[in-house]
Parts: C-alpha cells; structure tokens; sequence
C-alpha cells in the first residue's frame, strides 16, 4: 500500500544514502498527515476526528525531526531551504 520508499535506495550513492532516507522519511510522515487529517475531515464521530487530528499532529512534529537531521546532514539543503524563505519573506512584505 502507502509504505513502499519511492526511490529505489540501492541505486544511491552511500555519501548519500542517509539524506535520502530522511527524505523519504518526510514523506512518509507528510502522507502520513495528509492521510490523518483527511480522514478526520470525513468522520462524524467527536472522538474520532480528535484522534486522527491529535495523530496528525504528531506526524508534524517528525517532519520537524527529519527535517532537523536532514538540515545537519546536508548543507546545500540548509541553504536553499532560507533561500526560500527569504524569498518569500520578500514577496509576503
């Protein structure tokens, strides 16, 4: 179903296996959310959707966690990730 990696991992090089596998990572867990919190939006049931949306919220903070390593452990995505940020800090002001 949904937990098959979408890169074959041995066609990467080893200096970067670890990058691609927290990439991986973070989509699992934004699949992971956008799975939660759609199922939320379809249930009636109060205790339901505050689970799925508690679970969901959970999945976030592991993006927050891989992101945090995968910053640590590529340098080039450090930069172009506040590139983008300053980006868009300049068009939104």
């Amino acid at each position: 179903m949904l937990s098959k990696i979408p890169i074959d991992l041995e066609k990467i090089k080893k200096e970067d296996l670890n990058k691609e596998i927290l990439r991986a990572a973070i989509i699992a867990e934004l699949d992971a959310v956008n799975l939660y919190e759609q199922m939320a939006a379809l249930t009636e049931n109060k205790h339901i959707k505050a689970i799925l949306l508690d679970i969901a919220k959970e999945e976030k903070t592991h993006v927050g966690e891989f992101q945090a390593l995968l910053l640590i452990n590529d340098k080039q995505q450090e930069k172009e990730l506040a590139e983008g940020k300053k980006e868009v800090e300049e068009l939104t002001s």
